[in-house]
């Protein structure tokens, strides 16, 4: 007779109690490898790892496996349902994470050094990355589904395991990733190909005084080309980085997220181990587990300042259940369900696709005052160590030089036992960027490439004032060659009096203004209206007339009106006449564009640096709309 195996297993109470002590193993496991708790580290990691294993063996012992199975399933759907959604609510955002891991000198970097193919390449994967990116995100939102309501448990334990080694893989990767090694790297040119082919000259030059660069074999086809490169390491988290720098302040640290995937693959692994007791729910189960399943995505929500998970997921639960329990022959089963799920999913990712992210996280969300955005950062803080070592054993000590342990130890005098090593500096606080890099967010243009709808904003005029200084024209006494220098450059040393004579004082350009930038016109400006391209050659033509109109009606209206654009002033100035378009533009760091907006083109209302509106080319207001809804307040 089958026996129906229940989360009780040989006893309730017992089984909850080594459930509760396993996971505060987890936590304490997890709290000692955390640089915060570096102090206690071995007493937390020890404790936690002895509770985790007492625990393990007792939960096989009393049968406990489907109870903490039970537990790990709602933990895993609901942090896969919130992070899926997360991914899903910038899916190229995501994307652009991905190709930085695709790229030839990051993630392609560990296959290279652990299975010796220095040709290994995963570049071929950044032109699919968008599509890779909608995939994983559907892909964990219904696995995450699936594991809350028990269905198709095999498979579906056989994907998580697979997508947390994955995922685990990928942040071990970023948190070991050390740029100042370097690995061997094989590349192929094609003398085909005329871009390749001048690469490949380049390349057979360098080899010559190079000894990092080595030809493998060159023939009238191709060359193979050997070198020693550094890793492209990637330093912020995949998963959660905008989102938890928009909500708590800062994103995981690579270490914090690998963490994170290691505690998420150990809670897999029991869902894994219990895959054959686990079965759909019945309509009692559903009673229990979507409601600690809400309750947790619901505390997520709440760390993540974002509600709409709540939403979707009870939809989608519903939904799922909904599908399997109509019973129809083709859908009415657990595949019906996934099918539902990704339906909704795709529904989701399209208007965030059309209309850009539906929570913005970023620094440039509306609302954010940007100014302040520029100092958030923290220069962190640095102690200097010196560091003795022990002449017999090897051992190595760090002292704070102007500490009482260093001077009451003398140990510079213990010469026959230790020695002076070195000294390093120790990370106290570590630095922290400000949300907005004034290197990065810097929109200007060379002087020489101004055109007359640029020297008609004030804030140029205001520049351009100081464009003129008051100069010397020398005269070389030898050969009467005449020159034009600033008058604060000129001094006997460079221009001595018996080969140089001062002809007249005159008005020369300042050679400290290269350059104007508007970006502090646009942080104080009362109002201002910008419309940022990444790129003219991807900007979405059938929104110009809509553009041009409101750039127009600004004008009327003595409102500032700029374009902001990641390309060239030779493509500025060709975009700009072919359809006809008078407007200030400037140039910006095409990868801070496409932080300030997925989509191209995209509107900014900005007061006083506040970001008081953002919008996509799909949902351009007109002038009137911006006037009376955003700038009459």
């Amino acid at each position: 007779m089958k026996t129906t195996r229940t989360i009780s297993g040989h006893s309730l109470p017992l089984n909850v109690l080594f459930v509760i002590l396993n996971l505060a193993g987890l936590t304490l496991t997890t709290m000692g490898f955390h640089d915060h708790f570096e102090a206690q580290k071995l007493l937390f990691a020890s404790i936690g790892i002895v509770l985790m294993l007492f625990s393990a063996v007792a939960l096989i012992f009393f049968k406990g496996r489907l109870m903490i199975a039970t537990v790990s399933r709602v933990i895993v759907g609901s942090l896969f349902i919130v992070s899926g959604l997360i991914k899903a609510n910038d899916p190229l955002g995501f994307s652009y994470k991905l190709e930085e891991y695709f790229e030839d000198g990051a993630l392609a970097y560990r296959i290279k050094e652990l299975f010796g193919a220095p040709g290994f390449s995963l570049e071929y994967f950044i032109q699919h990355a968008l599509v890779l990116s909608v995939i994983i995100c559907i892909a964990e939102i219904v696995l995450g589904v699936l594991v809350i309501i028990g269905g198709k448990t095999r498979l579906v334990s056989w994907l998580l395991v697979i997508m947390m080694l994955f995922f685990t893989f990928l942040t071990w990767h970023t948190s070991t990733c050390d740029s100042k090694r370097k690995f061997t790297d094989r590349d192929t040119y094609s003398l085909v190909d005329a871009k390749e082919s001048q690469l490949a000259d380049s390349k057979i030059e360098e080899a010559k005084t190079n000894k990092d660069i080595k030809i493998i074999s060159s023939n009238s086809k191709e060359v193979v080309v050997e070198e020693m490169k550094t890793p492209q390491c990637v330093t912020d988290c995949g998963c959660f980085g905008d989102a938890m720098k928009g909500s708590v302040g800062r994103s995981l640290t690579p270490k914090e997220s690998l963490w994170k995937d290691i505690i998420l693959l150990y809670l897999v692994i029991w869902i894994f181990a219990a895959q054959r007791m686990v079965h759909a729910n019945n309509v009692r189960q559903n009673w229990i587990f979507i409601p600690l399943s809400m309750l947790l995505i619901s505390g997520l929500s709440w760390v993540f300042d974002w509600y709409f998970p709540i939403i979707f997921s009870l939809i989608a639960i519903l939904a799922a259940l909904w599908v399997y329990r109509i019973r129809n022959k083709f859908i009415g089963n657990h595949y019906g369900s996934a099918l539902i799920v990704t339906l909704l999913c795709g529904i989701f990712i399209w208007y965030v696709l059309k209309y850009d992210p539906l929570r913005d996280y970023r620094s440039y969300a509306v609302g954010n005052y940007l100014p302040d955005l520029t100092k958030n950062g923290d220069p962190g803080k640095y102690q200097s160590l010196l560091v003795y070592k022990n002449i017999k054993t090897g051992e190595k000590r760090e002292y704070d030089g102007s500490s009482k342990e260093f001077m009451n130890s003398k140990i510079w005098e213990k010469t026959k036992e230790w020695k002076y090593e070195t000294m390093v500096n120790k990370e106290i606080i570590p630095m922290r960027l400000p949300s907005i890099d004034t290197a990065q967010f810097n929109p200007s243009r060379n002087i020489r490439n101004l055109s007359e709808d640029e020297l008609q904003l004030g804030a140029v005029k205001k520049q351009l004032k100081n464009r003129k200084v008051t100069g010397l024209r020398l005269q070389d006494n030898v050969t009467k060659e005449r020159i034009d220098i600033p008058e604060f450059e000129y001094n006997v040393e460079s221009y001595p009096t018996d080969t140089y004579t001062v002809m007249d004082t005159i008005q020369v350009e300042n050679p400290e203004l290269s350059d104007v930038s508007i970006r502090e016109f646009l942080f104080t400006a009362p109002k201002v209206i910008v419309v940022f391209s990444k790129n003219l050659k991807e900007f979405d033509l059938d929104h110009l007339g809509e553009i041009k109109s409101v750039a127009a009606k600004a004008k009327k209206a003595g409102i500032p009106f700029v374009l902001v654009v990641g390309s060239g002033d030779e493509e500025i100035a060709a975009f700009k006449k072919k359809h006809n378009l008078h407007v200030p533009v400037f140039i910006n760091d095409g990868i801070e564009l496409k932080a300030i907006s997925r989509a191209n083109p995209a509107l900014m209302v900005l007061r006083y640096g506040r970001v008081k509106g953002k919008y996509t080319g799909n949902s351009l207001p007109t002038f009137n709309w911006i006037q009376t809804n955003l700038l009459a307040k």
